[in-house]
């Protein structure tokens, strides 16, 4: 429904004077809602005294919320009595062997990115460095340029024109999926193909990005695909895998891939499972705790036998080396108190910065919104210009770097030739290195690691630690938000360990720690500052680098780093989430929610159902409205006073008009039905393959007949009386993971259910937009 549209509805509404001018303020509120997209008119509903505005035909915002809770009707009780111990056992042993599969997929997957992108900018790279020892400056920009677009423009069009939710980060899209946000096609195959290569491309192009945000979204995209539950359209359905076809077992597989990805990204298994704790998942319990750590020990398994197996040569410029990225552990960790005080300073100002970096990818990714809307031809152009830029800075800054001379005291050769290293020629003479160029003129993890290497204090000059340190914050941040996969972490640990190493520079002379030690601090506070992660960011940079007896100093800036970050804005992710228009529920509430009820946010008309129901009544409930979730209310004769039955959900509604088990006289058919069908015919399908509105073929006369709703109907629905608070009604809503929530009457004699409540119900938009004497920061 577009702007034009909305405005002459309400114009119409207003003449008509079916509406006050507060109503019409209510409704111009709703429709202008940024987190909202109504695709049909609203419709006007007029009660005896006052006319009031009704959303009976709008689809309100087609992201949909993820069925976590149990649907206890009676076919899900009559399949759960019926089920033996042989078949308990092989539900949790099938859980055990997706965790299996979906570490090993990740792990291979992980193994097969680094591989890819060491040799593809290690092929880039060498011709370079190859012509500029010829003295062929222009050709070497020109080849080393050439490829950054191709290897752009490749990646860019994958993203374009196949699976544009591939692009940026994934976590943002994994953490709201695990909210219970079903976003269109975040998890899908194309997804997975596309972000795969996609990264692999963009990370190769000398992109300010990283792999490992896209390794988390690769790791939930295969677990996604493990647990669809098999394929009818292939006939790969299997009677064993039925019991995967819900929501919450496919959340289980999802967050274990998350973790997964995290720790084939870093290499760090712990890490893994504690990011999945405390960033992806909004639900969790023990159980899925030992799963989890189950799939990273596996994918840290996968990842060390094939290490292994490149240590002998074999895989091309791909580096030696073990599960340790940047090993530091060879540095002298003695601290004293005027290490603390520099590491406190070096926390408050990466809070600071990491706060301010928010700010402007925040700002950035608004701009770049308008444009990537504008199609695929856009976003393409985008990507060559950030990319033209990007190597304009890479070839071009290290002219302005002086030539050093190499140190005496080396055990490798001094300047770097065909390989990566601290000491790159670029244009200086045989002995001398350009510093500049060794950042540079390398890959992401490459400069990391040559800016946490130890006992190295005189390698990088202050003046091209700074100049390095400003280009890689600001191509971070216009980098980010173009059509490719790229992650965060690279980019921010690329800034922060330069941010640290230029703080031990300046620190030397009254600090004993080593300027690697100080890279990786900065790099720590720099993480906190953004991401606002404390335990997983700190375990993750511990298993990085092998330095364990750094742990306090690492704990406490990245305490200190949040705890400023805090007061300017929200950590990354979260910012990230609110520009999407991800309906995501913090695990607290709003304080303005204290102020508030829940009948305060209900909105109507309820459309509700009799216990037996004519057919024609429910397809035109279906047809004008976009709502997923009925209550249905038994009434005389069926029962005395009117009461609340339970809910039952479209998907539902949709096999049982499917299948026509209809009956011309109202009664109650049940058992019927119990013998009829299966609760694995009511399980969920895959993306997309579920029955459509379009795929029933309900003939005139059957319009008139009745169908019974009680075996299908949610018995037990989660209620709340209506004077709850509406902030314990969200905390309850989001710990329990529910789609619908039942507001009941708290008085005698109305009807069994005032309204219901969904996740769109508590968005701030919402709240504020029905309440608008309700002060926000109050």
């Amino acid at each position: 429904m577009d702007q034009e549209n909305i405005v002459d509805d309400v114009h119409d509404i207003e003449n008509e004077g079916l509406l006050d001018r507060k109503g019409i303020d209510r409704y111009w509120s709703e429709v202008s809602d940024k987190n909202m997209t109504y695709t049909e008119p609203l419709l006007v509903k007029r009660t005896n005294t006052t006319s009031q505005i009704a959303i009976v035909g709008a689809n309100v915002c087609p992201i949909e919320s993820l069925d976590y809770e149990i649907i206890e009707n009676e076919l899900f009780k009559q399949d759960w009595r019926s089920r033996k111990k042989v078949q308990i056992f092989q539900y949790v042993l099938l859980k055990w062997a997706f965790a299996l599969l979906i570490g090993l997929g990740t792990g291979l997957v992980g193994f097969f990115n680094n591989i890819a992108v060491e040799n593809i900018s290690g092929f880039k790279l060498l011709l370079t460095s190859d012509l500029m020892s010829k003295h062929k400056y222009f050709k070497a920009f020109a080849a080393y340029a050439g490829c950054n677009v191709v290897l752009a423009v490749a990646a860019a069009a994958l993203c374009a024109f196949i699976a544009p939710a591939a692009a940026g980060s994934g976590i943002p899209e994994v953490k709201a999926y695990l909210n219970g946000i079903d976003a269109y096609s975040i998890l899908a195959p194309s997804t997975l193909f596309v972000k795969i290569f996609g990264s692999i491309l963009g990370v190769s192009a000398g992109f300010v990005v990283g792999k490992e945000g896209p390794m988390v979204h690769t790791g939930a995209c295969i677990a996604n695909l493990l647990g669809q539950g098999g394929s009818r359209k292939y006939h790969l359905t299997w009677t064993w895998l039925r019991y995967f076809k819900n929501d919450r077992d496919r959340r289980d597989m999802i967050t274990c891939g998350a973790a997964a990805g995290v720790a084939a990204a870093f290499r760090a298994p712990v890490g893994g499972v504690l990011f999945a704790l405390e960033e992806a998942a909004s639900w969790w319990r023990s159980a899925l705790l030992w799963r989890t750590f189950f799939t990273t020990a596996v994918v840290a398994i996968v990842l060390r036998a094939f290490i292994q197996y490149c240590n002998t040569g074999k895989c091309g410029l791909f580096g030696e080396g073990g599960l340790i990225m940047y090993d530091v552990s060879s540095a002298k960790t003695t601290y004293s108190g005027s290490d603390i005080l520099a590491v406190i300073f070096l926390g408050t100002i990466g809070g600071i910065l990491g706060s301010i970096y928010n700010y402007f990818v925040d700002k950035v990714l608004r701009t770049y919104s308008i444009i990537n809307e504008r199609g695929a031809a856009f976003k393409i152009l985008l990507v060559i210009i950030i990319s033209c830029l990007t190597s304009c800075c890479s070839f071009g800054l290290p002219w302005f770097a002086k030539c050093i001379a190499c140190p005496t005291d080396l055990t490798v050769s001094c300047p770097t030739v065909g390989e990566s290293g601290n000491y790159k020629s670029f244009q200086c003479s045989s002995g001398y290195y350009n510093d500049l160029a060794s950042l540079f003129l390398n890959t992401n993890d490459d400069a990391i690691r040559n800016l946490f290497s130890t006992s190295t204090t005189k390698e990088f000059h202050i003046s091209s630690l700074f100049i390095f340190f400003g280009a890689v914050y600001c191509l971070g941040i216009i980098t980010y938000g173009i059509a490719i996969p790229s992650g965060l972490f690279i980019p921010v640990i690329l800034a922060g360990a330069c941010y640290g190493r230029l703080v031990g520079r300046l620190f030397e002379s009254m600090s004993t720690l080593d300027t690697g030690l100080f890279a990786l601090l900065g790099a720590a506070s720099f993480l906190g500052g953004t991401m606002r992660m404390t335990v997983s960011l700190c375990i993750i940079l511990l298993e990085l680098t092998n330095d364990l007896q750094l742990l306090p100093l690492v704990m406490l800036v990245l305490l200190i780093s949040k705890t400023v970050a805090d007061n300017f804005n929200k950590g990354v992710y979260d910012q990230i989430l609110k520009i999407k228009g991800l309906p995501y529920m913090e695990a607290h509430a709003e304080p303005y929610m204290r102020h508030l009820v829940a009948r305060d946010v209900i909105t109507g008309p309820l459309v509700t159902f009799s216990g037996i129901e004519k057919v024609g009544n429910i397809l035109h409930a279906l047809k004008t409205t976009g709502h997923n979730g009925f209550p249905v209310i038994d009434e005389p004769p069926l029962s005395g006073p009117p009461e609340l039955c339970g809910i039952v959900l479209r998907s539902h509604l949709l096999v049982l008009l499917k299948r026509k088990n209809f009956s011309r006289d109202r009664v109650v058919t049940g058992d019927d039905i119990l013998q009829r069908f299966a609760a694995f015919d009511f399980a969920k399908a895959g993306s997309g393959k579920g029955i459509k509105l379009e795929d029933l073929d309900i003939e005139e006369e059957e319009m008139e007949m009745y169908v019974d709703l009680h075996p299908i109907t949610n018995s037990s629905p989660y209620t709340v009386v209506e004077t709850m608070s509406l902030a314990k009604a969200a905390i309850l809503f989001r710990q329990l993971g529910l789609r619908h929530m039942c507001v009941v009457p708290k008085s005698q004699g109305r009807p069994p259910i005032v309204g219901i409540l969904t996740r769109h119900d508590f968005m701030p938009e919402h709240i504020l937009g029905l309440n608008p004497h309700v002060m926000p920061d109050k």
